[in-house]
């Protein structure tokens, strides 16, 4: 199981790759910092879960947009050299929060999916919900039949890629280089997580066998 324990710097990447107009225009160098602060500062707090000085984000922002001048410097060496990768499809993105299910009925739930899927991610994220990447079984679904709210628990249709990069190399803003490999190939991700190990992808299952291709090819260039 996994974590998701954002800093500053996390959640500002992760935001600002989440929103392809805000990306493109940090990327191009036709955007305010201080702006871009103050309208994702709200977002960032509810994903930490406290207060954080305007100040502090405005510099993870500015660190973030001086890591495409790095990336432009360092093109001929793949972010993703030496990369693996999975596929699998067939994924059910499974969110449910505290509001839904007492901690007992979650931590119950929880060691449940381990009989059906054994390598299934989870994933607790800052505003107390809770995210997991299963194979859509209808033996997961059932576990989940009992609560009002269930149909709007699952998001069906996608599949996962999972990059593991060696520890040894500059794993810094490699989500948000793989996003723009894919937005530049016309796909885009549904979601992405990442920790020390690992990124996840959740795509279209449609999607993913080319994203795959476009990744391998990537990582042997």
């Amino acid at each position: 199981m996994r974590t998701s324990n954002l800093s500053v710097p996390e959640a500002v990447r992760e935001i600002i790759t989440h929103n392809r107009s805000i990306y493109d225009c940090m990327k191009m160098d036709v955007i305010n910092y201080t702006a871009l602060a103050v309208k994702i500062q709200p977002d960032i707090e509810r994903q930490l879960g406290n207060s954080v000085n305007l100040n502090t984000i405005v510099v993870a922002i500015k660190r973030y947009a001086d890591s495409f001048e790095e990336k432009d410097e360092i093109k001929s060496e793949s972010v993703l050299k030496n990369a693996r990768l999975s596929l699998t499809d067939g994924i059910l993105d499974i969110k449910f929060s505290t509001n839904d299910m007492d901690k007992k009925e979650a931590a119950s739930l929880l060691n449940k999916f381990e009989q059906y899927d054994s390598d299934y991610e989870f994933f607790r994220m800052a505003d107390s919900t809770f995210r997991v990447l299963t194979e859509d079984l209808m033996d997961i679904r059932k576990m989940f039949e009992s609560f009002p709210s269930s149909k709007n628990f699952f998001s069906t249709g996608l599949a996962k890629i999972k990059i593991r990069i060696p520890q040894t190399q500059n794993r810094s803003d490699s989500v948000s280089y793989v996003a723009e490999i894919l937005h530049n190939n016309g796909i885009e991700l549904q979601n992405a997580f990442f920790s020390q190990d690992d990124i996840i992808l959740v795509l279209r299952e449609e999607d993913a066998s080319k994203a795959y291709e476009i990744l391998r090819a990537e990582i042997s260039r």
